[in-house]
């Protein structure tokens, strides 16, 4: 055998040993609730692809706790967010069904770590989005979206420094998604301006940050697309009844025991959610 196929076979081999061990290694982190330091070199994924790779490992050793994944999140679509993580493209996460609340949920606030709240568009998908001989755009995506409601996506920093994080590290443990609240879908969403909508972070009735719709790549359907084309590069695609975050257009705002949340988005409405005290 040729010296360089036997090589692909060795890295390949160690690859499938290394991601089930980081996987449940991040998955005991996650359930321990507590924070995570900078994984040792020889686990920590190499590049997004093998990051990636770990996260579907990571959501079958989750699954059995919080659920199979209901929908899916992606973080740095904004300026504003990849300017708050210092990290200059899009990145997604799974949101397991057993983390999904609607609009009205009252949370522990002691189920986190330090969680975090986010202003985000979600998109309701009424078809599959499977693979096809171009990539998916904004206008192609569009046909598969069912409704967009306002939702808040809670993030958690279960990190002992998340800013000195490589970010392969934080995409393989979701990239801090830890659930979400999502408000009351709204189906006949085709004759708004959807860049055009401003959505505003409310802690403790107090304005806490704004945003329009189009800091999302210029529109969160752009969002949408890079998921779908993301996916499928990893063999994986979108379905019918999932969800998507498409990102924040709010720097995230950490919460305290007690605090009350709501995100308002305009056409969209008022989602609300509470961390109770412990």
């Amino acid at each position: 055998m040729d010296s360089r196929l036997r090589g692909n076979d060795n890295k390949r081999r160690m690859l499938e040993m290394k991601e089930p061990v980081v996987a449940r290694l991040l998955a005991q982190n996650r359930l321990a609730k507590q924070r995570l330091s900078a994984l040792s070199p020889e686990y920590r994924p190499k590049d997004e692809a093998e990051a990636y790779g770990i996260q579907a490992q990571l959501h079958n050793e989750l699954a059995a706790q919080r659920g199979e994944i209901a929908g899916h999140k992606i973080g740095c679509t904004t300026a504003v967010m990849q300017r708050f993580l210092n990290i200059p493209n899009p990145c997604a996460g799974g949101v397991f069904a057993n983390t999904v609340q609607q609009s009205g949920a009252s949370i522990p606030h002691g189920d986190f770590v330090r969680p975090g709240v986010e202003c985000e568009i979600v998109v309701f998908l009424q078809s599959d989005l499977p693979p096809i001989d171009r990539p998916y755009t904004q206008e192609t995506v569009a046909i598969a979206v069912g409704a967009i409601a306002a939702g808040i996506e809670i993030v958690d920093d279960r990190y002992v420094d998340y800013q000195s994080l490589d970010t392969p590290t934080l995409i393989a443990d979701d990239f801090f998604d830890a659930g979400c609240v999502i408000g009351t879908p709204l189906r006949d969403w085709r004759g708004i301006d959807i860049p055009a909508l401003v959505g505003r972070t409310m802690i403790n009735g107090i304005e806490a940050g704004r945003g329009a719709a189009r800091e999302v790549m210029d529109h969160p359907f752009a969002a949408l697309a890079w998921l779908a084309n993301s996916l499928i590069e990893r063999g994986l695609y979108l379905r019918r009844d999932e969800f998507v975050f498409t990102g924040s257009v709010v720097e995230t705002r950490w919460v305290n025991a007690g605090d009350s949340v709501s995100v308002e988005i305009d056409r969209l409405g008022t989602t609300t959610v509470r961390f109770l005290p412990c």
